[in-house]
């Protein structure tokens, strides 16, 4: 329940902050911006956050946190009703924001591991993803809603609500470490360095992160050009763009559902590959589509592989790693939300120059032949399924 109020507010206010950039300046370029001020933070906070995961009560911490993005939510709030929000603040929210979630989402997804463990592992990421998928409906949709009736005022005082929500949620949790209480502490740069020294020393968990990067930072970015595209390709306003991303969530939902029913079986090579090529196939075509409601089937599709890609890939990495650093490795994968952030900039500035349609094409392009090179040249994700069945065969062993 503390994931479907904190997602569906995280997900509503992706909209909800898109449509508030755009108002207010009427530039793509500003959507590049905000998500610029998420990701430098993160990706130099997901380190510290890693480490610090590993080193505290998992729980406390993500309470911490969600406590940090509520007061942001609150200041917005207070702004938009005394009418004296400018883009400067929703540039110094949305760095706030960057700083906090590299310590919730690895400490979140260590406590998701370590509660339903490496047997049903795949299936429980599955199912956090299905939460986060329906959030993608739900939260856009409502929050679009809100928009459209109350203004951004709604909207924001429907996040604080579920922000709260979500925290209070959080106390029938149970409590979580990776280590003993009293087990003795090394400097918290020493605990980092580990962390790189663990993937430099393990091919497996390295190749399976970097090619989880991929998506997220070439064509996952097309979510914050949606609304460019909503206006350019088809001529729909702010509910259009509601529209697409909860079909975009839909799908979501459909590659979680997907996933699950696969259960824990092998072969975890093929669906991640195949299902990340398909994304970037299914993407490119959603833009040559002329008819709007067309153009949901491939939309629905390339969400649906998208959620499927990445929900494989988190979980093959939860499998290869040991429980004392998983919330370093958490860390890491947390790269994957902060590279989307990034890949916004080039992808705004393509299409500021040759229109959204033509840079999501252009992105999804690229994504595959990426893809392609990484099965042609990496022996070691190629032999992925091995590397996961060897380590579940030593972890039973250890558990005996």
């Amino acid at each position: 329940m503390g994931n479907v109020a904190f997602f569906f507010a995280m997900q509503g206010q992706m909209l909800t902050r898109t449509i508030v950039a755009w108002d207010l300046t009427g530039q793509a370029t500003s959507l590049a911006y905000i998500n610029l001020v998420v990701a430098i933070p993160m990706i130099f906070a997901s380190l510290v956050g890693g480490a610090i995961t590993d080193r505290v009560e998992r729980r406390q911490l993500v309470m911490i946190g969600q406590c940090l993005i509520l007061l942001n939510d609150l200041i917005i709030l207070a702004l938009l009703a005394t009418d004296q929000l400018e883009f400067w603040h929703l540039l110094c929210t949305a760095f706030v924001a960057g700083c906090a979630f590299p310590f919730i989402m690895p400490a979140r997804m260590a406590i998701t591991a370590t509660v339903v463990g490496p047997g049903l592992l795949q299936s429980g990421m599955a199912f956090g993803a299905a939460v986060m998928n329906l959030s993608r409906v739900f939260g856009p949709a409502i929050m679009g809603l809100l928009i459209a009736q109350y203004s951004f005022t709604g909207a924001y005082s429907l996040s604080v609500v579920l922000y709260l929500g979500a925290i209070l949620c959080m106390l029938g949790v149970k409590r979580s470490r990776s280590v003993p209480k009293d087990t003795p502490k090394k400097a918290l740069l020493a605990d980092i360095g580990e962390g790189f020294s663990y993937i430099a020393n393990n091919r497996a968990v390295l190749i399976t992160l970097g090619f989880g990067l991929v998506p997220m930072f070439l064509a996952m970015p097309f979510q914050s050009v949606l609304v460019v595209l909503a206006e350019q390709a088809w001529q729909v306003g702010e509910g259009g763009l509601g529209t697409l991303m909860a079909v975009g969530g839909v799908g979501g939902v459909f590659g979680s559902i997907w996933i699950v029913k696969r259960g824990e079986k092998p072969q975890r090579f093929k669906l991640m590959i195949g299902s990340t090529i398909a994304f970037g196939i299914c993407l490119g075509i959603t833009t040559q589509v002329s008819n709007f409601y067309l153009a949901f089937i491939p939309l629905l599709l390339a969400n649906m592989f998208a959620s499927a890609s990445q929900t494989v890939n988190s979980a093959t990495v939860q499998l290869l790693i040991d429980d004392r650093v998983r919330g370093r490795m958490s860390s890491f994968m947390m790269l994957s939300f902060a590279l989307t952030p990034i890949g916004v900039f080039p992808m705004a500035m393509a299409t500021d120059r040759i229109g959204a349609a033509n840079a999501i094409v252009g992105a999804s392009i690229v994504l595959v032949v990426v893809v392609v090179m990484f099965v042609l040249l990496s022996k070691t994700l190629r032999g992925i399924d091995g590397a996961v069945t060897a380590k579940l065969a030593k972890a039973k062993e250890q558990a005996a």
